[in-house]
């Protein structure tokens, strides 16, 4: 059986302190559950080199630093909700490439959560069945009566199959794999929020998830593939090019539709031509922005966290231009294109977006492309194409004399820059795949790195 947990907004979510035997005791709980650990772990005693392979398995699968230690990384992940099944594929109790022999399968809906009008319910199961069949020969077809390959239902606690759901949160819905009886069954905890939106869980991607899992998908450990573990709300179509090929390894293309564009795979951290989009500081953490994604570095984790923009800022875009913390006044802008956000921790400030000129840019200027807020002199640097500004955050005005060359004041430096932070007396710029520290006082370049070695590559 395939359950799915998720998470909404799991990057806001602080992972609760654990003493010594909880600690000891979740991880072995976890890495039985998932990663097929021998029974008998004795807590307080010093792990065993199988429980240590265990739990570097469990490390590579989420891309995290493998120490075969319980750092703060590890424990943070295992106690996020997630799905039920085992993550590789050996400890699976179901045989591989399950799928349904016939492309023309059967669906049926039983009952319908309260949360949602019947037709609202109706379309998005629809939707998040043509999600898989916009990419493969499969064809779907609802029946009201008698029994269908999939049979949909909502239910709480124990409701029939002897897998009881655990209330609100948590445990969100799970599905069968390809087969007779309850094969290809899915079921939705009715506990939860179902929704069309962001609020609550909304039921098209848990949806577009599930009936993945009953088509005989398995999990993908890419964060950006609708088949990752933890749930996360985005706009748009799902599917990432992971999801694909997946989907069609099964049941081969859709000969009558022409080639989708897939979501954009999630950036690896330790691509050596890692570029960045945006950074900033946030509350004593560091945010980098890539596509659709970003990274978070809290100076406890020694692993950073990457998680999908929209999960946490539904109402920020999946592209971010630039950003910069004003410590002064708790808050993080945002730039996208001609638009500008205000975060004031994770929440979006009332009034916004502005358009970027309001802070007196030219409108020859479309975007910028860095910023940084240099807390020493309460001046803020905005950077687009070979020149930038100086922005005097307490008087809200732009700086006479400005726009300069990036070039002939930040010598040793590229003409344009994609990222910039500041941190005691340094600016580290980003251009491409390198990192430029630059001594603030001195006005020269003191190191030349690559862009991701901030993220212990």
């Amino acid at each position: 059986m395939i359950l799915w947990l998720l998470l909404p907004l799991a990057s806001q979510v602080a992972a609760l302190p654990l003493h010594s035997d909880s600690k000891w005791l979740l991880a072995d709980k976890y890495l039985r559950r998932y990663y097929g650990l021998a029974a008998g772990l004795q807590l307080r005693q010093r792990p065993s080199a199988t429980f240590q392979s265990k739990l570097k398995d469990m490390q590579r699968f989420f891309q995290l630093q493998v120490t075969g230690r319980l750092d703060p990384s590890t424990l943070a992940l295992m106690q996020q909700p997630r799905c039920g099944v085992p993550d590789l594929g050996e400890y699976n109790h179901f045989p591989r490439s399950l799928k349904w022999q016939n492309t023309n399968v059967t669906f049926r809906i039983l009952n319908y959560t309260p949360d949602l009008e019947q037709a609202e319910v109706d379309s998005a199961i629809r939707r998040a069945l043509a999600v898989w069949s916009r990419v493969t020969p499969l064809r779907f077809r609802k029946l009201h009566r008698g029994t269908a390959d999939i049979m949909i239902s909502f239910g709480a606690n124990e409701h029939g199959d002897h897998n009881p759901f655990d209330g609100p949160n948590g445990l969100l819905a799970h599905a069968y794999p390809p087969g007779p009886g309850l094969g290809g069954d899915t079921h939705f905890d009715e506990d939860e929020q179902w929704s069309q939106d962001s609020t609550g869980y909304n039921l098209f991607i848990v949806a577009a998830h599930e009936l993945g899992h009953a088509l005989g998908m398995s999990h993908s450990s890419d964060p950006g593939a609708l088949m990752y573990p933890v749930y996360s709300y985005t706009k748009g179509y799902p599917l990432s090019e992971d999801d694909i090929h997946g989907i069609q390894a099964l049941y081969g293309p859709n000969p009558n539709h022409r080639k989708v564009k897939p979501k954009p795979d999630a950036p690896n951290k330790c691509d050596p031509e890692l570029s960045f989009d945006a950074a900033t500081e946030l509350r004593g953490e560091t945010i980098i922005f890539k596509d659709r994604f970003y990274w978070r570095l809290h100076p406890q984790m020694p692993e950073a966290e990457q998680t999908l923009i929209k999960s946490t800022w539904p109402s920020l875009p999946n592209k971010v231009d630039a950003a910069y913390e004003n410590p002064e006044k708790d808050l993080v802008i945002i730039f996208s294109g001609i638009r500008m956000w205000a975060l004031n921790g994770y929440s979006l400030v009332e009034g916004y977006p502005k358009y970027i000129h309001k802070l007196g840019l030219p409108k020859s200027v479309r975007e910028v492309d860095a910023a940084v807020h240099i807390r020493d002199t309460g001046k803020t640097l905005l950077f687009a194409e070979e020149d930038y500004w100086s922005y005097d955050e307490a008087t809200g005005t732009m700086d006479s004399g400005f726009p300069r060359s990036i070039e002939k004041d930040f010598p040793g430096m590229e003409d344009e820059v994609d990222a910039a932070v500041y941190h005691y007396g340094y600016l580290y710029f980003f251009n491409e795949h390198l990192q430029y520290e630059y001594s603030y006082n001195s006005r020269k370049v003191t190191r030349i790195l690559r862009a991701n070695s901030m993220l212990n590559c």
